[in-house]
């Protein structure tokens, strides 16, 4: 299921010990716990990346962004100002515009979100999250889960999605949008 790839992810980075940071940060930057950043990665003043989390190569991250919790965002990768990615995965050459927030999520390659976009990532009840696959409820055994994008999605600025929806390839939403339920 597309919520493993989490579990995954925070496995692989809670054994990440030591940062290596191989791009430019901004003396006005913050970097905390262990973080990698590849070759050619910008980020900008005002950013706060507190580890474990690994950015690739060639990427524009903030100004002002706020990156935490087993995070990891591919190469070619843009994360606009004032947006928060928290315990997520970004496959390469996606686009997180401004004051988006990204939570336990998982966003496949040449995603673009608009500005505003957000994810919701937990229960009100505090149980478990369950998805729908093949019509049937499944338990992903996760307090905490964000949305499933797939690649070459695209929403409008200010769209609301809501926790653990899956949204299908190449998919978009109109500006304003609330997606409750999988758009596939």
């Amino acid at each position: 299921y597309p919520w493993d790839l989490l579990h995954i992810n925070e496995e692989v980075l809670s054994i990440v010990d030591e940062s290596v940071i191989n791009g430019e940060v901004s003396h006005l930057a913050s970097i905390s716990g262990a973080v990698r950043i590849g070759a050619g990665t910008k980020i900008l003043p005002g950013t706060v990346i507190e580890g474990p989390v690994i950015i690739g190569p060639n990427c524009q991250i903030g100004p002002n962004a706020y990156i935490r919790g087993a995070t990891s965002i591919g190469a070619n990768c843009y994360v606009g100002s004032g947006a928060e990615v928290k315990n997520s995965i970004i496959y390469n050459n996606s686009y997180i515009s401004r004051q988006c927030y990204i939570g336990d999520s998982v966003i496949g390659t040449h995603v673009t979100l608009g500005a505003g976009t957000a994810t919701d990532n937990h229960r009100n009840d505090g149980r478990h999250h369950t998805s729908v696959i093949q019509g049937r409820p499944v338990n992903t055994y996760r307090v905490k889960l964000g949305a499933m994008i797939g690649d070459g999605v695209k929403t409008g600025v200010h769209t609301s999605i809501e926790a653990g929806v899956k949204i299908g390839i190449a998919r978009t939403t109109k500006p304003g949008s609330y997606v409750g339920q999988d758009l596939m």
